[in-house]
């Protein structure tokens, strides 16, 4: 069953004093692309988390969002206090007539906004709350999984229905097969006939019967049948292979072109117009498959 690499994952988790929140997006990409976003004090665990995300989502350009919201009293920066009080008495140097309040307000606004004047303090990881982290990781992960498997889906009905009517094309192309077989004949039969000369009619028959067989499409047939076959065996395979599908398709295109270049009959090659452009829209779609 294939999955798609579009999906979305998103858990809350509600602390006594924090709310914790996971966003989990992936969009396709050849290989894993992961983009974390994640707390400073979080960092020394990000491999761990990476590589939770790396074997479950496997590729895909994934963005991975961690945000921790103080919802209590507590908070993890503070004023400091001393060099905030040296600006606002280098400022009050700087502008020693603005001594009313509200000068002294504007004074304040701009010490604060000035380097250090707040400072972090990086509190060491409590596991109990790490180990929360990663349950609702994993909570995620498991809406993502299911987000790309339902999208897996749609993409699968989508597949068996170009294919099938690639399939049918394929048969539309073996019905006027013979029809231009004949028409091809009659052209040569005619082109010569114009040229008013005798020809020996054995050699004639040999060189004809050497030309069809330029513009024989019966191995093309076979073998665009057995991609198509491939092609479906391989949606209905366990794993979801996106690369293999993409491979099959190289395949298929190859034999449609083939087709296409051998049919000298407008007819047959309207056929492998609406073949190739029913390919195209396989070949876009797999791309999202992981």
């Amino acid at each position: 069953m294939i999955h798609s690499m579009t999906g979305f994952g998103k858990s809350v988790r509600q602390l006594p004093s924090k709310k914790i929140t996971i966003e989990l997006k992936s969009l396709n990409s050849k290989s894993l692309d992961l983009n974390a976003r994640i707390p400073s004090n979080y960092r020394e665990k990000e491999l761990q988390m990476r590589r939770l995300i790396a074997d479950s989502l496997q590729r895909g350009k994934v963005d991975f969002n961690l945000y921790i919201e103080i919802t209590g009293e507590e908070t993890t920066t503070a004023v400091n206090k001393g060099v905030v009080r040296e600006y606002v008495q280098q400022l009050m140097d700087v502008f020693p007539d603005l001594a009313d309040e509200s000068a002294r307000v504007e004074m304040m606004k701009m010490a604060v906004r000035m380097p250090d004047a707040l400072k972090t303090e990086r509190d060491e990881i409590d596991e109990e709350e790490f180990n929360i982290i990663l349950a609702s990781l994993e909570e995620a992960l498991e809406q993502i999984t299911e987000f790309r498997l339902q999208e897996g889906k749609a993409l699968e009905n989508d597949f068996r229905s170009r294919v099938s009517t690639i399939r049918s094309l394929l048969e539309k192309v073996k019905e006027i097969d013979p029809e231009r077989t004949e028409a091809i004949r009659t052209r040569l039969e005619n082109a010569v006939a114009d040229l008013k000369e005798n020809v020996d009619e054995n050699r004639f028959e040999q060189e004809l019967i050497y030309y069809l067989e330029k513009f024989d499409i019966t191995e093309e047939k076979v073998r665009l049948e057995n991609h198509l076959n491939y092609f479906d065996e391989s949606l209905d395979s366990d794993d979801s292979n996106g690369k293999k599908l993409g491979f099959i398709c190289q395949e298929i295109g190859r034999e449609i072109n083939t087709i296409g270049s051998k049919a000298n009959y407008a007819p047959m090659q309207q056929v492998v117009v609406q073949m190739k452009d029913e390919l195209e829209k396989i070949k876009e779609q797999v791309l999202n498959v992981l």
